[in-house]
C-alpha cells in the first residue's frame, strides 16, 4: 500500500516566481524527512499560479510524523503573503485492488 499526499497551492499571480522559490526551499526538508520516497511538483499549464505537490510516503505513520513535525519544530512561518488562497491537503492510500 502506497501513501500519497497531495497539496494544492494557489499563489497570487504577482508572486508565482517567489512562490516557486518558497516551494523549492521548503520541500528540501520534506524530501529529507524519514519515510519520504519522493516529491513531485506540478505547475498548472493553464494557470501558472497553481501548483500541485505530490508526496510519496513509505507509510501513514511516516506521513503523520511529518505532519506533526510541520505543526511543531518544522513549522513554516514565512510566505503567507504569497498565497491567494488556503492550501488544500489530501492524504490517501493507493488501491491496487481496483
Amino acid at each position: 500500500m502506497g501513501v500519497i499526499a497531495i497539496l494544492e497551492c494557489q499563489f497570487k499571480p504577482e508572486h508565482v516566481g517567489a512562490g516557486a522559490g518558497w516551494l523549492q526551499r521548503n520541500l528540501a526538508a520534506t524530501r529529507a524527512f524519514d519515510g519520504c520516497l519522493g516529491v513531485e511538483v506540478i505547475q498548472d499549464h493553464d494557470d501558472a499560479s497553481r501548483f500541485v505537490v505530490v508526496e510519496h510516503w513509505a507509510s501513514l505513520d511516516h506521513d503523520r510524523a511529518y505532519r506533526a513535525w510541520r505543526e511543531g519544530d518544522g513549522r513554516i512561518e514565512e510566505g503567507s503573503e504569497l498565497f491567494a488562497a488556503s492550501s488544500k491537503l489530501t492524504v490517501g492510500v493507493t488501491r491496487d485492488d481496483i
